[in-house]
């Protein structure tokens, strides 16, 4: 049974507070995407190096994700953050002043480390603010500045068409750095214990010794449910970023838009999309959850299987008008498993391996994700057509649907919640 007693204090400010660190992450990542003319004009490299710079970002993200999630498992969360985030900054002005492809990757390479730490903490803490009859809702409330972030990615473009492209990364660098004393001063972990509950607040969950580092692997590769969800994140990763890291060049090459216009195109209308289907996919999945246990699990694949449609129409439209609907319903679909897969991981994994378990599944799906990038330039030197690309990742997500629909929650829960709290 679902409780309905309020949700603790702070539950929803820390949604409010992370929703804009989030965007600030992924705008980071997809507005070199978008200045590839510009930044290749200036600084000399190969299709294959510049898709190296994406995969080198994702690899060293990937490689620190578990790391990231073991400490958010174990020490404050929302320091962690802070610290992530004030090192994203700096390492974001950074690559505003690179002369050379080596530079480049470096900074490129650091911002994934600064980065890797973020999500598992984040995540973690929204789940021990939130319970079954919200976390879908927050978790996508946040997942949406990812969306916003990325959409707003596609101003690069068009700024270094005005401007400079390395003015884009100081401006962002210097927001980052105020912002994190923001968050510094108002993020706080959920209190362990229900000495600082208000009135008919849902208790929070005892404090529980933390696991040591075999033991946690251990129940999580012990985990036939995790396994699968592991092997359905990582494919996940792969058709997505088969999409989005070829998107632009596949728009300013078919259709003849410029850098600015297919930057925006691309960015613009997946992630507003996909803006509304995180909120539709939260809200969807915590109602429909009350009645059915696997609700959030059916969700996405509800999601995934309209993403294989979406594809296949904006590698083969004919033109603009039916590739941006093809667009719009990819963004819209491909948001419901990320809405749901911290709260499916919940259902399947005791609470005090989380982080580190959705820091796993990030470096799985990282470094096939920056492995299809690097493909992907590579593909293009070798002048592969993006749609011979765009149709592997729809078979790709067709797979991911059966892996998916295989998921199930163990018969007893991972680890007993407190009654309120179920």
């Amino acid at each position: 049974m679902i409780s309905s007693a309020p949700l603790p204090p702070r539950a929803w400010l820390a949604v409010g507070l992370l929703w804009f660190v989030a965007c600030l992450n992924y705008l980071d990542r997809l507005i070199l995407i978008t200045m590839r003319t510009s930044v290749k004009g200036e600084i000399a490299m190969t299709d294959a190096q510049f898709g190296l710079l994406t995969s080198v970002f994702l690899v060293s993200y990937g490689i620190l994700g578990p790391v990231g999630g073991y400490l958010a498992d174990r020490f404050n969360r929302s320091q962690i953050i802070v610290v992530s985030l004030f090192a994203w900054s700096a390492f974001t002005w950074l690559t505003g002043h690179a002369h050379s492809f080596e530079e480049l990757l470096i900074y490129r390479a650091l911002m994934g480390i600064s980065e890797a730490c973020y999500f598992p903490a984040a995540g973690k803490l929204l789940m021990d603010y939130h319970r079954d009859r919200t976390r879908s809702l927050a978790n996508g409330i946040h997942l949406s500045g990812v969306m916003v972030g990325s959409g707003l990615g596609g101003l690069g473009g068009w700024i270094a068409d005005q401007h400079d492209w390395r003015f884009v990364f100081e401006l962002f660098g210097a927001i980052g750095v105020v912002y994190a004393v923001v968050v510094w001063i108002f993020l706080r972990d959920r209190p362990p214990t229900d000495s600082v509950r208000t009135p008919g607040a849902a208790a929070a969950e005892p404090a529980e010794a933390p696991l040591g580092l075999a033991t946690s692997l251990r129940a999580l590769f012990t985990s036939p449910a995790y396994l699968l969800a592991l092997c359905f994140w990582g494919l996940l990763g792969v058709g997505s970023w088969t999409v989005i890291g070829w998107l632009p060049t596949y728009l300013t090459e078919r259709f003849g838009l410029s850098q600015g216009a297919a930057g925006l195109s691309a960015m613009g209308y997946i992630y507003s999309a996909s803006m509304v289907g995180m909120l539709v996919a939260g809200y969807w999945a915590d109602r429909w959850s009350a009645r059915h246990p696997r609700a959030r699990v059916w969700v996405g694949i509800i999601g995934t299987s309209l993403t294989v449609p979406a594809i296949l129409v904006i590698a083969y439209s004919p033109s603009l008008p039916l590739l941006f609907a093809g667009l719009v319903l990819y963004g819209l679909a491909r948001t419901f498993p990320d809405a749901n897969m911290l709260p499916i991981l919940c259902q399947i994994v005791d609470r005090r391996v989380l982080a580190l378990g959705f820091g796993i599944l990030n470096m799985l799906a990282v470094f096939v994700g920056g492995a299809s990038i690097y493909a992907g330039g590579a593909f293009r030197d070798a002048q592969v057509p993006i749609t011979a690309v765009f149709t592997g990742g729809a078979v790709t997500m067709a797979i991911c649907v059966v892996l998916l629909w295989k998921v199930r929650a163990p018969a007893a829960p991972a680890s007993s919640p407190s009654p309120s709290s179920s």
